[in-house]
């Protein structure tokens, strides 16, 4: 389908050699979702390092920089699909079939420079550089060619119907390496009666030296194809589970690679590694192979990005190296049920990327010993040996301690024994540095290690206090390691009065710590140790009671006298007496009226009432009736707050004086 930009060095590179994978710096992948709604081709620029992607569905050529971000667009190209990179890296080849046109776009400016046409109704759609000339795929379903433009003379040449004797059923997809520069395939992309073909075009006409498929060779649909670095192997993506491996020379098939079904793409970097791609939506849908390999060093599974069952997927053609060899950055296109199209640039894809695994006991016993074990296991088996760092984060060491290098034994496994310093929650990370053929990795494990239970009391629990009065509360905690900090909290009730820190500090010499409270509310106040490497992090609570400020008076009364052992109010028996009760303000707060009536020596319960207060907390309340009757009898009132009966259950209940009065005529 086309020549992916390569090396001359890769003349010296061949797919099946046992050349180790030369290192490269450790780096993250990275995603970024591209504005467009289909993709037909990409190819990559490594020396203004931008990767430009052909959108058919809009008719245009979205270039952007290696992270993703888009640094220019051609529009105006209706039907766009493939894509070519020129050798020297300054224009991008773009067939637009809606155009019947070959577009020449600048890859400084991504602006179109010159559109080269190819013929009423030609439809060109896939392109390739070999011998010299831009080679171009075209046609329609039923009927595909292959085509020619030479553009080394004055005037652009194009040269159609180049093997009419191989009917391909739709434009033909191509492919070609610099490795064997006279080298160009072709394959079709529709099912029945598909074709193979390679031709030597060193002549600059294209002499087909092998075919295979038609009607009977049972080839099926081709999504893509690439030819290894030097020529010798063409690698197909057709329906199956495999990606087929032909002999150049004579299209004899080989061993292949076993992937999953269906197969979309394939791309071949500089050094003969092979990225082969899928649609698959619920396996992996891209398998790595090392050079002469056949299993492959790396798997990969999209994430799913819509609502819809199933992994995003990897179209037709949409994998692409960097250039050079050792480069290392794989460019794949995904897409989800929604046409969200997104690039991934995957940066240490021709490393196997090993499993590690660590398992630690779930508890045990502070300063006594415990092993932790784990396995580290990769598509390339690792050797006994492999160094492997150890580190322990607890309470000692929140920013972890060495524990130095441990081996990896035999079948991947490995253990090791420490003696935790500290309780508490103590995590054993392992990493693994990575090398040539392999990708770091780093796991943990935590055990939750014993501490002693510290001792931790705060007084006065359950005592109760008048209004606004002062109050000392201690903290004792007994014995710790070093932690000796205790904080006090005091939480008065009501839920617009919050919890509040009031005192922080270390004890004294005696394990005691103090702070005094003003206390108008019931509150509840709390003692927090939060532990240390020995001990257990503990709290304790006493709640106390206070009670409301409270007073009653009367008044309209003509005298006041002390008598019968109690300051008495006279009232005529044509005055009615007011109440006025003063007490602590709590919205919807009620006052409750208490009235007695004395007889023969004991005082009797009236009827009590509540009544409202004020916002500012007063409450009057008239007596009244025919006191003519009430002449000579001894009364008294108090004005009472009842915790919860009250309206609210802020403070404890307190009970006002009683204040006495008595009718005359």
């Amino acid at each position: 389908m086309r020549m992916r930009t390569l090396t001359t060095a890769t003349t010296l590179a061949v797919l099946f050699s046992s050349a180790a994978l030369a290192a490269t710096p450790a780096a993250a992948d990275s995603t970024k979702i591209l504005p467009i709604k289909s993709a037909g081709d990409i190819v990559v620029d490594g020396v203004h390092q931008r990767i430009f992607v052909s959108d058919p569905y809009q008719g245009k050529v979205v270039a952007t920089d290696y992270s993703g971000s888009v640094v220019g667009s051609v529009t105006s190209l209706p039907g766009v699909t493939g894509l070519q990179l020129s050798a020297d890296s300054g224009t991008v080849y773009a067939a637009s079939p809606g155009a019947d046109a070959i577009v020449a776009i600048d890859t400084t400016t991504v602006a179109e420079s010159t559109r080269y046409a190819t013929g009423d109704g030609t439809d060109p759609a896939h392109l390739a550089l070999a011998g010299g000339k831009l080679w171009f795929g075209y046609g329609t379903a039923e009927h595909g060619h292959i085509g020619s433009l030479d553009l080394s003379g004055t005037d652009p040449v194009v040269t159609l119907d180049q093997d009419p004797d191989t009917d391909y059923p739709g434009a033909p997809l191509l492919a070609a390496t610099p490795g064997a520069p006279n080298t160009l395939a072709a394959a079709a992309p529709e099912y029945y009666n598909s074709w193979l073909g390679v031709y030597d075009v060193a002549t600059g006409t294209a002499t087909r030296t092998a075919r295979y498929g038609g009607s009977t060779g049972g080839l099926g649909s081709t999504s893509d194809l690439a030819l290894t670095p030097d020529g010798s192997r063409l690698i197909t993506a057709n329906p199956g589970n495999q990606h087929h491996v032909w002999k150049t020379s004579d299209l004899t098939p080989l061993s292949g690679y076993t992937t999953e079904y269906h197969p979309s793409s394939v791309a071949i970097a500089d050094d003969g590694t092979v990225a082969a791609g899928t649609d698959a939506p619920y396996d992996p849908s891209l398998y790595m192979f090392n050079p002469g390999t056949t299993t492959p060093v790396r798997e990969y599974t999209w994430p799913d990005t819509d609502n819809i069952s199933g992994y995003d997927e990897l179209g037709n053609a949409n994998l692409a190296w960097e250039p050079g060899t050792g480069a290392g950055r794989l460019f794949a296109l995904t897409h989800n049920y929604n046409s969200v199209y997104t690039l991934r640039v995957l940066t240490d894809s021709t490393k196997s990327k090993p499993v590690l695994t660590v398992d630690a006991p779930a508890t045990a016993t502070r300063a006594k010993s415990l092993t932790v074990k784990g396995t580290l296991t990769a598509t390339l088996p690792l050797p006994a040996g492999t160094p492997l760092q150890v580190t322990r984060t607890d309470l000692e060491s929140p920013n972890s301690k060495s524990l130095g290098t441990k081996s990896l034994g035999t079948g991947g496994k490995f253990s090791f024994t420490d003696t935790p310093p500290a309780g508490g929650k103590v995590t054993y990370t392992v990493t693994y540095a990575g090398d040539a053929q392999h990708t770091s990795a780093k796991a943990s494990d935590t055990v939750d290690v014993s501490r002693a239970k510290p001792t931790l009391t705060i007084n006065n629990n359950g005592k109760v206090y008048s209004y606004g009065k002062d109050v000392k509360f201690t903290a004792h905690l007994g014995t710790t390691y070093k932690n000796r900090t205790v904080e006090i909290w005091a939480d008065p009730f009501g839920s617009d009065k919050p919890k509040k820190l009031v005192k922080s500090g270390k004890v004294n010499s005696d394990g005691n710590l103090s702070v005094t409270l003003d206390l108008k509310r019931d509150t509840k106040v709390t003692a927090k140790f939060a532990g240390d490497s020995r001990y257990q992090p503990r709290s304790a609570s006493s709640t106390v009671g206070a009670r409301v400020s409270v007073s009653t008076s009367l008044s309209n009364n003509y005298k006041s006298v002390y008598t019968w052992g109690h300051t008495y109010a006279f009232f005529h028996k044509s005055k009615d007496p007011l109440t006025t009760t003063k007490m602590t303000y709590y919205p919807g707060r009620q006052q409750r009226l208490e009235f007695q009536v004395y007889y023969q020596g004991k005082w009797y319960d009236g009827d009590p009432m509540y009544f409202p207060l004020g916002s500012d907390g007063v409450s009057k309340v008239r007596m009244t009736g025919d006191h003519s009757q009430d002449v000579g009898w001894r009364f008294r009132v108090r004005s009472s707050y009842y915790n919860a009966t009250s309206g609210d259950s802020v403070n404890s209940t307190t009970h006002g004086a009683w204040k006495y009065l008595t009718f005359t005529n």
